[in-house]
Order: structure tokens, then C-alpha cells, then sequence
């Protein structure tokens, strides 16, 4: 008994001298590290919680220079610190105004927290799934926001130093500012790709928010797991932006309602409107560029997929000049799951119908989208 108390003591000194000279090696380049115990005066003794989400819980918190923050408290985690650094690191390096600026972190032992700026309009999903979301920000801004989104995940996949996989876009882990200027939030999943490169070479888990996850993911069949599989995430949250509901609704008595993106596709297709009837030539035109964008992102093959540089060019172009894609053919995970972000375990438990024979699988050129 005592020698096993031993090992796991030096165990954990071990793991501790390890943290200690990663930090040593990043220099100036890490961010701040906060003790524990002032993230607990911080946050008043963690007396008002913003959220919880599946990898940990974020309270309100406050600097003695009067700044706001939101202080995030992980899981606690065995694993031994590294790859924890390694990723606080690199978003720590992040400069961009659509992402969330990490402030400084916290490690010990078991315990892990991240510091970030405070965001005082909250997420993006509070306004799109609310009962009349577009009177409290407006079709203008809606697609303001859509496009800050795509510009945060183009500099992810291409613009910092250290290319990100983020594998969790959905409408929650957009924040706005106080001028409702979206910036993307919770690296939780998120990956490293090798420098100039955007494809992962491995992944020991799946990672993902059912209802977001792209096929590739859970069907390696499809193809590669990349940055693409960013792009198809920002596809559905661009739909549900246009639908105002979650692109999963297990209440559907139609049976082409449960997946969304079908859904959204044969009513556009068919030249209906799944926005408000009372729209503008100007807000038509909005809606109708975000359907379009949408589907070109979640085409069903990753190959297909815009860059989300193409997708901010396509956004940024009229309607004219943005072409209707071939409608994806598979079908999402079963919409019973729960809307949390899954490991490899529960992919044991996921019911996915299969691709539609009939459609041929193309790895080919895609088109750009544009006429």
C-alpha cells in the first residue's frame, strides 16, 4: 500500500516539474497564470454562474482594475498538463476581433481554469431561438454576425501562427459584445494542425456537437476530418440563423423535417421561404444568401466544401452570383442524442442511416459557388 502511494506522489511531482519547465520553455509567450485561490476572489467565491457546458462551468468574475472576466473551471483531468499548455499557448497567441481573447489560465494538479475577456451580451443561440429573434437584432445584423464568424474561422484554419481545428461551432460558443460583434469561444475540442498544413493526420477521438458534427467525423468513409469540418458546423449554425430553431427537432411529425439542412433545402429549391413572410426585397435577398452559403458548406463531401476564405467571399457577393449545390444525401445522427459534445464512447451508442446509394461519392473539384 505504501509503495502505491509512493508512485502515485512521485507520479504527480513528476507531471508537476513537467508543467513547470513547459512554462519555463514558453517564456513571455504564455499567458498570465492566476493562483486558485485569486480566481476565487475574482469570482467573489464563485457566487454568479454564467453557464455550464460539457467540459466545465464559467462564472462572472472581476480584476481589482475593475475588469470583467469569465472565469472557466474544467473537469477535473488526470492527463499530465502538456497538451493542456500546448493549446492554452496557441489560442493564448490568437489576436483576432471574431475570436475571444484567452486572458490567463490556471494549473494545479488536477485542477485547470481559463481566463477570459467578458462578453456582455451573451451567446449567439439566446437570440436566434428566442420567440421573435430578428426584432431584437435585425436581418443586417444577423448576417454582420454570420460573416464575423466565417472571418474568426478563416483566421483559425489560415491566419495565426498555429493552425486550429475547432470542432464545436454552433450557435452557444458565439459570444457577442456589447455591440454585438461575434467572436468564437470554447476550444475545448479544439485541434493543432501542423504548420501549413489543414488536415489532421489522427485523431484519437471523435469530437463534436450532434446536430453540427460534420460526417467525416463519425464516417471516415466520407473523408478526411480537416478544417472542412469546421466549415460544415458553420454551415447548419448559417441555417439555423435563417430557420430561428435547432436544426434538430425530435417533435417533427415529417419525417424530411428531422434533417434540417433537407428541410431548409426543399423549401428553397422549391422557391418557398422559411423566414418571416413580412421581409423586404433586402432582407429576402439576406436569407436567401445565407440558405446558399449554407448549403455549399454542408455538402455532404469535405472536397465540396467552400475554404471558409471562399466563404467569406461568397458572402460578401450578390445574390446573382451564388449558385444553388446539389442537395447534400446523408442523413445526420439520430435527432434522439443529446445535444452535447460526444467521445469516442458514445459513438457506440449512435444510430447514423446510411448514405444514399444512388448518390455517387465525389472527391473531385467542387465548385466555387460562384456563377
Amino acid at each position: 500500500m505504501a509503495v502505491v502511494i509512493f508512485l502515485k506522489l512521485q507520479r504527480k511531482y513528476n507531471a508537476q516539474e513537467n508543467i513547470e519547465k513547459l512554462l519555463k520553455q514558453y517564456g513571455s509567450l504564455a499567458p498570465r497564470r492566476y493562483k486558485i485561490m485569486s480566481l476565487k476572489k475574482i469570482t467573489h467565491s464563485f457566487q454568479a454562474k454564467l453557464g455550464r457546458g460539457g467540459f466545465g462551468t464559467v462564472y462572472e468574475g472581476k480584476q481589482s482594475d475593475g475588469r470583467m472576466v469569465a472565469v472557466k473551471f474544467l473537469h477535473d483531468s488526470t492527463s499530465n498538463g502538456d497538451e493542456f499548455l500546448n493549446e492554452v499557448v496557441s489560442i493564448g497567441r490568437t489576436s483576432h476581433i471574431n475570436i475571444v481573447s484567452l486572458l490567463g489560465f490556471c494549473i494545479k494538479g488536477s485542477k485547470r481554469a481559463l481566463v477570459y475577456e467578458y462578453l456582455p451580451n451573451s451567446s449567439l443561440d439566446k437570440y436566434i431561438y428566442s420567440e421573435n429573434p430578428k426584432t431584437v437584432l435585425g436581418w443586417d445584423k444577423l448576417y454582420e454576425i454570420a460573416i464575423g464568424v466565417a472571418r474568426g474561422l478563416e483566421y483559425l484554419h489560415r491566419g495565426c501562427s498555429t493552425h486550429i481545428v475547432h470542432f464545436d461551432i454552433k450557435p452557444q460558443n458565439i459570444l457577442l459584445d456589447e455591440d454585438f460583434c461575434p467572436k468564437i469561444a470554447d476550444f475545448g475540442l479544439a485541434k493543432l494542425c501542423p504548420p501549413k498544413e489543414s488536415v489532421l493526420s489522427s485523431m484519437a477521438d471523435l469530437r463534436g456537437t450532434i446536430g453540427f458534427i460534420a460526417p467525416e467525423v463519425f464516417s471516415r468513409g466520407v473523408g478526411v476530418v480537416s478544417t472542412k469540418s469546421d466549415v460544415y458546423s458553420y454551415g447548419m449554425m448559417m441555417l439555423e440563423m435563417v430557420g430561428g430553431r435547432k436544426n434538430l427537432k425530435p417533435s417533427a411529425q415529417n419525417p424530411s423535417e428531422v434533417y434540417f439542412s433537407h428541410w431548409i433545402y426543399d423549401r428553397v429549391a422549391e422557391g418557398g421561404d422559411i423566414a418571416a413572410s413580412d421581409m423586404t426585397n433586402k432582407t429576402e435577398e439576406i436569407t436567401r444568401k445565407m440558405d446558399l452559403v449554407g448549403f455549399w458548406c454542408t455538402q455532404t463531401i469535405p472536397a465540396n466544401r467552400p475554404s471558409m476564405g471562399r466563404v467569406v467571399e461568397m458572402s460578401e457577393r450578390s445574390l446573382d452570383e451564388l449558385e444553388l449545390p446539389p442537395k447534400p444525401y446523408i442523413t445526420s445522427p439520430r435527432q434522439s442524442m443529446d445535444l452535447e459534445p460526444y467521445s469516442q464512447h458514445s459513438l457506440d451508442t449512435m444510430s447514423v442511416q446510411s448514405i444514399d446509394s444512388t448518390a455517387p461519392l465525389s472527391n473531385s473539384e467542387p465548385s466555387d459557388g460562384l456563377r
